[in-house]
């Protein structure tokens, strides 16, 4: 798919209902993650969850991908396979999810801190997280791309950490990568022009170190170059005048992790 799919109100609608039970998968992943739980356990859990919902997992036999979340503690920063790998408390573990429900796709990531972590780790998921809600600010209608990324990577890199610029945000809907790519870096006023009717996949991924990653034999993998903590937070959103949609949440993630306090 080569040019950028607009999407109707009632598509925009459909992609909220898989966005929306991406969200709800990852509340109850936020149930049982913590120490002494293996990836493996959570991306179990997933598969079962989205399946007894009437979806499918979007990343499960996706390009040879094998399972139904891509789990990455620490410096590991997106597609990490699910394993053996125990958590253990000071763990960062993002959790990137996507379904396929009625043909349209949802897609969105979480970084878990895994009881008490260290300064550099707060700090990380604190800025990351900042740097999407920047980034989403500038999802409206008459942007450019190239505004998202400036602003995502202005506030990054302001904190001393590195944006990484090898794998970026995308369109979503019929597809789980569609056009526009969305770097997480750029040029203000610059790239397509951000229209009514584009969906897209802000995923800000920001390394504590140096910007550069390591990607691993395994096809997959993907570590930062210095072997220091990765984070990863995405939403998908929708375009409208004024202010952005934001289709998918983390509400119920953090409901959950208030609970478990």
């Amino acid at each position: 798919m080569s040019k950028i799919y607009y999407k109707s109100l009632e598509e925009v609608e459909l992609i909220r209902a898989s966005s929306l039970l991406v969200s709800e998968t990852l509340a109850e992943v936020a149930k049982i993650i913590g120490p002494g739980v293996t990836t493996n356990q959570l991306d179990k859990l997933a598969y079962e969850f989205i399946s007894d919902n009437g979806a499918i997992p979007a990343f499960l036999n996706y390009n040879g991908f094998p399972n139904s979340l891509c789990i990455s503690p620490n410096e590991q920063v997106v597609h990490g396979f699910p394993s053996d790998y125990v958590i253990k408390e000071g763990d960062l573990i993002s959790v990137d999810c996507g379904v396929i429900k009625n043909n349209f796709f949802g897609d969105s990531a979480y970084t878990f801190s895994i009881g008490v972590v260290d300064d550099e780790k707060r700090r990380l998921v604190e800025v990351t997280r900042k740097c999407l809600d920047l980034g989403i600010e500038k999802a409206v209608a008459g942007m450019r791309i190239g505004d998202i990324g400036f602003a995502i990577q202005q506030y990054a890199e302001l904190n001393g950490f590195g944006v990484v610029r090898e794998l970026v945000g995308h369109g979503v809907g019929v597809k789980l990568h569609e056009k526009p790519e969305v770097p997480n870096y750029g040029k203000r006023g610059s790239g397509p022009k951000l229209e009514e009717g584009m969906v897209i996949a802000i995923e800000p991924m920001i390394n504590a170190g140096v910007a550069g990653v390591n990607f691993h034999s395994d096809g997959w993998t993907v570590t930062s170059k210095d072997n220091k903590p990765s984070a990863h937070f995405e939403h998908t959103v929708a375009i409208k005048k004024g202010e952005a949609d934001v289709l998918s949440t983390f509400s119920l993630i953090e409901k959950v992790l208030q609970q478990k306090k």
